[in-house]
């Protein structure tokens, strides 16, 4: 009878060795998703007539100025303000390839990443004439 206990230890070790891989397989998949972002950076400015958008590094545009509906989204990618549907095949090398949403709420600006960002979601309030800055990995300085 030490079939059994042979069995499942052997069981035991196989099942600790594919978790084992398995969470190493994607903690490395996450550093290279990490590795590959290209830098951006965008400060994101509530005015009286609506919301300006500067960027200071990876777009092709620099200033972006327009209202926004409150739960509107608005499609932002490297190039400028585009819709979701209409998103360019194309990239620059020399830019980063982004694309996120942002929409406005009544307490709120929320943004959804779609490609590019390290983030799926950011949430922040900001006040009239606030200003918050944001790039690849989220709220920055």
């Amino acid at each position: 009878m030490k079939v059994a206990p042979t069995f499942k230890r052997l069981f035991n070790y196989s099942l600790f060795t594919v978790i084992l891989l398995t969470s190493v397989t994607d903690t490395m998949a996450q550093e290279r998703h990490e590795s590959d972002l290209k830098d951006f950076k965008i400060t994101i400015e509530m005015t009286d007539k609506g919301l300006k958008m500067q960027s200071s590094e990876g777009s092709a545009w620099l200033d972006l100025a327009f209202s926004l509906d409150y739960n509107r989204p608005q499609a932002i990618d490297e190039f400028g303000m585009t819709s979701l549907d209409k998103v360019p095949f194309d990239t620059d090398e020399k830019l980063a390839d982004y694309l996120f949403t942002i929409a406005r709420t009544k307490d709120e600006i929320s943004l959804v990443g779609i490609k590019g960002t390290a983030w799926k979601e950011l949430r922040f309030h900001l006040a009239d004439n606030g200003k918050q800055s944001i790039n690849q990995f989220g709220m920055a300085d």
